[in-house]
């Protein structure tokens, strides 16, 4: 039986950060990415579902034949994380996993403690629909806004050109739902989710406060603000690098 499966959004070809390799072959401190989240997952989740572009799709199914315990899934045209996440819908219907993780593939300096604390949320009776890590931050790139009764009821991107506070709440590219979710919940969410003003794509963490209506979503504070800073710029790769030294 499937407890967990992980999913790896990586088809981005990492324009940003201004490498010849596949973004998530880049190394990081001496390591790929994907092998920092193999590493580090591995005794979290049974089976992990890297979504690569096309031109690296053999690149990465030669990474997952190595490591083992992986599935490559092409995500043929840029139309947004929504749909790079759905692609792996026919992967979880055949394995049928208690709960679906998602995490960025430049996420790599997430803590064992805040992936722990995930997990643990997912063993309580009845587990939430959705769980995730929150980071609080100056100039956020994203940011949760919250109801009266603490309820996540919005969320505003810097990439759509939302007006975004100066403090904020963030997400940090780490998510997990139970299966029913996934396949009910999230499909329900795709079938009229509006596309971005600025980008036209399909995001996925609008979901959140969209299921936040309908359904418990919990959250809890990451262990460090350092562990959400995601590799997407050089100057982005020098930092995580550096904390990752220091970690050591």
């Amino acid at each position: 039986m499937t407890q967990r499966v992980l999913l790896v959004p990586a088809a981005g070809v990492g324009s940003r950060l201004k490498t010849v390799r596949p973004k998530p072959l880049v190394e990081v401190a001496g390591r790929s990415m994907l092998d920092h989240l193999a590493d580090l997952y591995s005794g979290f989740v049974d089976h992990f579902v890297v979504i690569s572009h096309p031109s690296f799709a053999a690149d990465i199914a030669a990474w997952g034949e190595q490591r083992g315990n992986v599935s490559v899934a092409v995500q043929a045209s840029p139309t947004g994380m929504l749909d790079a996440i759905l692609i792996a819908a026919p992967i979880i219907a055949e394995r049928r996993p208690d709960s679906v993780w998602i995490t960025w593939c430049d996420q790599v300096g997430t803590l064992l403690a805040t992936v722990q604390r995930l997990a643990d949320l997912e063993r309580t009776t009845p587990p939430p629909a959705f769980a995730l890590p929150t980071v609080r931050r100056a100039a956020p790139y994203t940011h949760f806004n919250r109801d009266a009764a603490g309820r996540i009821a919005g969320f505003l991107q810097r990439r759509e050109g939302d007006p975004m506070p100066a403090e904020g709440e963030s997400d940090m590219g780490l998510f997990a739902m139970t299966r029913e979710t996934f396949e009910v919940d999230l499909a329900d969410y795709a079938r009229d989710v509006p596309t971005g003003r600025a980008t036209g794509e399909r995001n996925f963490v609008p979901f959140v406060p969209w299921l936040a209506r309908r359904k418990p979503v919990v959250t809890f504070p990451c262990t460090d603000p350092m562990e959400a800073i995601g590799v997407n710029t050089p100057e982005d790769l020098r930092v995580v690098e550096a904390w990752l030294r220091d970690r050591r």
